[in-house]
């Protein structure tokens, strides 16, 4: 089984974030809890769906990820993409806050 994490999206503003080693939403994907086994990663699943029931975020589902130096990475390019904030408008996002990445949920 490859290595996987939990997306979503924040049902206030829309980020894209992450589901922590503690239990957070986080958008950064280095703070994510990584599955190493199938139960992990049903286990997973089971808080991300808890916490679309209690209307903290959308669309959650577990991606792959490798393990790099800096932390987790997607395997998959789409993935990867979500992580980096809008790319049509880069004066909007992440990349147009001065002060990098909003606060954590």
């Amino acid at each position: 089984m490859a290595l996987q994490v939990v997306t979503a999206n924040l049902l206030r503003g829309g980020n894209v974030v992450f589901l922590a080693a503690d239990g957070r939403w986080s958008e950064r994907i280095e703070d994510a809890r990584v599955a190493e086994t199938e139960e992990a990663a049903q286990e997973l699943e089971a808080l991300a769906r808890a916490c679309e029931e209690a209307t903290q975020v959308v669309g959650s589902y577990l991606i792959d990820v490798e393990r790099t130096a800096e932390g987790s990475r997607p395997t998959k390019y789409r993935e990867w993409l979500r992580t980096q904030g809008p790319s049509v408008r880069r004066d909007l996002g992440y990349q147009g806050n001065p002060a990098g990445r909003q606060p954590s949920a």
